[in-house]
């Protein structure tokens, strides 16, 4: 049973007393289920607000979980690229940042172009690829990984 339907029982109940309306008690207790009503539907407007909030929240929740597997990948995968080089075979490196501190993964590619913006701050970038020192383990630049 809702609030709002308790509300009506209790109005029939007083009504099935047919008290005197002009007695000041009676305009009391009648005053008193007007207000229970009103709070009746005050919380079910909440109810049906939070609801709906929470409908939202969810579907906000499944798509950013949909976005968070598209960009970050598999969790399980994380130990697995550990040795510096993704899924495709592709070498990258780690860059930290000189003014965020933030580390940065790296193609190739990026590297080859010399320079980039942080994501993370936007401080410009500069970098060279030194060909004897990749540091990588990979065998794609004939460094074999091993000191």
């Amino acid at each position: 049973m809702t609030n709002t339907e308790k509300v009506a029982y209790i109005r029939g109940l007083a009504e099935g007393l047919e008290m005197d309306a002009d007695k000041k008690e009676v305009k009391v207790l009648n005053a008193v289920i007007d207000l229970l009503d009103d709070l009746a539907l005050s919380v079910a407007d909440v109810e049906d607000n939070m609801n709906d909030i929470a409908d939202q929240v969810d579907a906000v929740d499944e798509d950013l979980g949909s976005l968070e597997e598209d960009f970050y990948g598999d969790e399980d995968d994380e130990d697995e690229d550990e040795d510096d080089e993704d899924e495709d075979g592709e070498c990258y490196y780690e860059v930290t940042c000189p003014n965020c501190h933030e580390t940065i993964c790296l193609s190739e590619d990026i590297i080859e172009d010399g320079e980039m913006d942080c994501p993370n701050c936007g401080e410009r970038l500069e970098f060279e690829l030194d060909e004897d020192e990749c540091g990588c383990g990979c065998d794609e630049c004939g460094h074999d990984g091993e000191d």
